[in-house]
């Protein structure tokens, strides 16, 4: 019987590569516990500026737009803050102090719960692989969590250690459990759209639809009517 997680943390944050990527993932959980009193946090590790087919279009241009796209989006979900790290899109795995910079963060922020992308989740069927960037700062997330998070010394100039209870890993091929997004279905659809510069088209609203459809079929998996899954790790606490 798939499990539900119907428990909300004090404190959750998203590190996620893109700026879309969180709303695509996992929006309807974070407007969720956000609207149940969470303190949700984001971080985005790349400024977007390479995310687009269209070759007229400057990369300085595309980071104000997607940056302006990502406040607008986090408004919506009712985001406690958010953060763009600002690496070129490509370029996490050149970054020598990512993961130092991600023990930082989660220091500071002291979340009960951390959400980001599944690393290990590559193929996806015959169309599509997952990004580089999202498999980057996937296992990023995890070497900050476990164990350098909790220890003091790892990294001792990134503040004082601290224990997250439970990762949520989205984007799986292996999901364990899921949280019921019925009554933020809707809000994470307006999110998604939000990200005009991704999903742009000649139909207006069809990523909104794409969203419906996923979280239906989550929904039908977990016994609800719309649901996000994740790979959960619990991690102590």
């Amino acid at each position: 019987m798939a499990e539900l997680v119907t428990r909300v943390p004090d404190v959750a944050l998203a590190v996620y590569a893109h700026p879309d990527d969180a709303d695509v993932a996992c929006g309807g959980t974070l407007a969720r516990w956000a609207r149940l009193g969470s303190a949700v946090h984001l971080v985005v590790c790349t400024d977007g500026g390479r995310g687009t087919p269209d070759p007229s279009v400057s990369p300085a241009e595309l980071v104000r737009r997607r940056a302006g796209e990502l406040a607008a989006s986090a408004g919506k979900i009712g985001l406690a803050s958010h953060r763009v790290l600002g690496a070129p899109d490509g370029e996490l795995d050149r970054r020598p102090t990512f993961v130092g910079e991600l023990v930082a963060l989660v220091r500071s922020f002291r979340p009960e719960v951390v959400l980001g992308h599944d690393p290990t989740a590559v193929f996806f069927g015959q169309e599509y692989f997952n990004h580089r960037d999202h498999r980057v700062a996937g296992w990023a997330l995890l070497d900050a969590l476990s164990p350098s998070v909790a220890l003091p010394h790892y990294f001792p100039e990134a503040g004082p250690p601290h224990q997250v209870s439970a990762a949520y890993l989205s984007g799986t091929l292996e999901p364990d459990v899921w949280v019921d997004i019925s009554e933020t279905v809707e809000i994470k659809a307006a999110a998604v759209e939000c990200h005009r510069s991704q999903f742009a088209g000649p139909e207006s609203g069809w990523a909104a639809d794409v969203v419906r459809r996923r979280a239906e079929e989550e929904g039908h998996r977990a016994g609800v009517v719309h649901a996000e899954g994740f790979r959960r790790l619990r991690l102590g606490g």
